[in-house]
């Protein structure tokens, strides 16, 4: 691990204890909590879910149990809810400044459990959303697109994130959603895998009944590179009607499909030299790039990319978590962005990491009508 990979993750520990803290220095002051008995049953308990969701994480990784899997959702809805209990957090401080430098009386207690309790329905219907996911549609014109390719659809699956709380049932919805809008084309575009151990292959059967026209396309996301590319590799091949792009290119009826995996870690990708290596790229004809962040996006139009598929960000997944996201991907964290021959389109995913819930944003199944 490298250096900078350590301080990331140590200042991400630092963060998710510190709104820990923060939280129970909140319910302290705010409800006036004087029992010293009750503040050393606030922190134990807070504690000790602020370390759930790291041991569970851990655990399950090599464990897959119902019992494991019932601990992680519940520590990742912990985690989901504390980020929507920081926004009411904020409120009630603003409330209780408000009194101290007015001198008015508003009632801060109460308001702190209104903002508590409004916070806590937010995360409730953010959890429901999470496992509903929605059609999004879009038209994206191509330069120089085949005439036989004209008016037809693609569709884009990324980030299911299959694991502990992505169940079998949940890609049976996803699948009878996709076959119902009867495709040419079904991409995914990484993070299929939540990058968990265990029975894989049983909860990927359900992609044998996709029926596109043109068959299904799979690059890897980072997700794939903590499972093993190579188990991934071994799943999927267990699925026959789903073709693994590990840097490749296919043409399908003049329309190039380039599939670029996604770096290991440490490792960075050279676009340039590894669209170089495929021995069948053909710069000038029309091409969609399926990669799973939205990044490299110069080297791309350069390539002569005319559509790159990505996801990865979730557009935050979380509000305000999006703010975030689109800090580090700009204007390419989410939605269509077209710049003369070039389009990328970036899904916010169709599952979640995590906490088990979407707020600011919907989950997507995302249909692409070509021009």
């Amino acid at each position: 691990m490298g250096i900078k990979m350590l301080l990331f993750l140590l200042l991400i520990l630092a963060s998710f204890f510190g709104a820990h803290f923060l939280l129970y220095f909140s319910l302290v002051k705010l409800f006036l909590i004087q029992s010293h008995t009750a503040k050393m049953i606030l922190g134990t308990l807070l504690g000790m879910l602020a370390a759930s969701f790291i041991v569970s994480s851990f655990v399950t990784h090599f464990i897959d149990t119902p019992a494991s899997r019932a601990i992680y959702i519940a520590s990742g809805t912990w985690v989901g809810l504390l980020i929507n209990f920081l926004l009411a957090i904020l409120l009630g401080w603003i409330v209780f400044h408000i009194n101290r430098i007015s001198g008015s009386s508003l009632p801060v207690a109460r308001l702190f459990a209104l903002f508590l309790f409004l916070s806590a329905c937010y995360a409730a219907y953010g959890t429901y959303n999470a496992f509903n996911p929605r059609i999004k549609n879009i038209g994206v014109t191509i330069k120089n697109l085949p005439e036989n390719w004209k008016g037809k659809t693609i569709v884009q699956l990324s980030d299911v994130h299959l694991g502990h709380i992505y169940r079998k049932d949940f890609l049976e919805k996803v699948v009878s959603k996709v076959n119902a809008l009867d495709p040419d084309m079904v991409v995914i575009t990484g993070d299929l895998f939540d990058g968990m151990d265990g029975n894989l292959e049983h909860l990927t059967s359900p992609l044998s009944d996709l029926k596109p026209r043109h068959g299904t396309f799979f690059i890897t996301g980072n997700h794939e590179t903590y499972l093993g590319v190579k188990r991934t590799f071994e799943t999927l091949g267990e699925t026959p009607n789903i073709q693994i792009l590990n840097d490749q290119t296919e043409n399908i009826d003049g329309l190039q499909i380039v599939g670029l995996s996604f770096p290991e870690r440490g490792e960075k990708k050279d676009t340039e030299k590894t669209f170089a290596s495929m021995g069948n790229f053909q710069k000038g004809l029309p091409t969609i790039l399926l990669y799973h962040a939205p990044s490299d996006i110069k080297a791309f139009k350069d390539l002569g990319v005319n559509l790159q598929l990505s996801g990865h960000t979730h557009k935050g997944q979380i509000f305000p978590l999006g703010y975030i996201a689109k800090m580090i991907y700009g204007k390419y964290y989410y939605g269509l962005s077209t710049e003369g021959d070039y389009s990328i389109y970036t899904t916010n995913g169709t599952g979640t990491w995590g906490p088990p819930m979407r707020t600011g944003n919907t989950p997507e199944i995302v249909r692409i009508t070509l021009k």
